[in-house]
């Protein structure tokens, strides 16, 4: 479990993160969803190791992380703007870091990755040759051979659209099953927090306005800037989402 305790973050006098506590079950797919300058990217900084936390606590498993450097953590990051090698081809990229840490996947368990992310025919090609959701999945494919104990994304799907988005979408939700692995997700897209995550952290102006299911929060939203801002955007597609909770198709 992650545990992030009395959590403030404030910089050149300015509070960013105010007083956020919330717990992470192992395997839980989590989002973090807010406006634009709500403090969610600064939050998963912290849950990173790249930002220092001013007050609070970062737990682990039991193990206080406040203070362990970013290297030590054991979790890693897919960056938004995918952060690939493109002197390297799709494979060297997916291994690149394996020469490092040459044992923490065998040659078996990549093939298995590279075939779950259907990379395989893209292998030999140039970053510069792939598709922006060919790109994504590589660089899911590089986090993931590393075996994070969390994997945090940021804003995976933002640059993609249409059928290329479910799709990864789809992906990112089979990794986090395959893997039980703990993934937790900023996004500023209600109708992507809503239908990809267990649980959905709505961060505004550096607080929490509300922690839970996607359901909850659709049909209980605890405040009127939920309802603005969740309900509103979605004006256009919220039926979409109703019907899927409803025929149960999100679980």
């Amino acid at each position: 479990m992650l545990e992030l305790k009395n959590i403030v973050k404030s910089f050149g006098g300015n509070v960013i993160l105010d007083d956020i506590s919330l717990n992470i079950e192992e395997g839980e797919m989590v989002s973090i969803l807010g406006p634009s300058g709500s403090g969610k990217t600064t939050l998963l900084n912290l849950i990173l190791g790249i930002t220092d936390i001013d007050k609070g606590s970062l737990v682990y498993n039991g193990r206080d992380l406040t203070r362990v450097p970013m290297e030590q953590r054991g979790f890693n990051i897919v960056f938004q703007d995918y952060a690939l090698f493109p002197n390297l081809n799709a494979y060297q990229n997916i291994t690149y870091g394996l020469k490092n840490k040459p044992g923490i996947s065998s040659k078996e368990e990549v093939e298995e990755l590279i075939d779950l992310l259907g990379l395989r025919e893209h292998l030999t090609k140039k970053i510069e040759q792939l598709s922006g959701g060919q790109k994504q999945r590589v660089a899911l494919a590089r986090t993931m051979v590393m075996k994070p104990k969390i994997l945090l994304l940021d804003e995976p799907l933002s640059a993609l659209d249409g059928v290329i988005k479910e799709s990864i979408k789809d992906r990112i939700k089979t990794i986090a099953r395959e893997y039980h692995l703990t993934t937790i997700i900023v996004t500023h897209d209600p109708e992507e927090a809503l239908t990809l995550s267990d649980r959905v952290l709505i961060i505004n102006k550096g607080k929490i306005s509300q922690y839970g299911k996607p359901e909850e929060i659709i049909n209980r939203p605890d405040n009127s800037f939920i309802r603005e801002f969740i309900l509103n955007q979605l004006e256009i597609k919220r039926n979409n989402i109703f019907s899927l909770f409803q025929c149960g198709l999100t679980a």
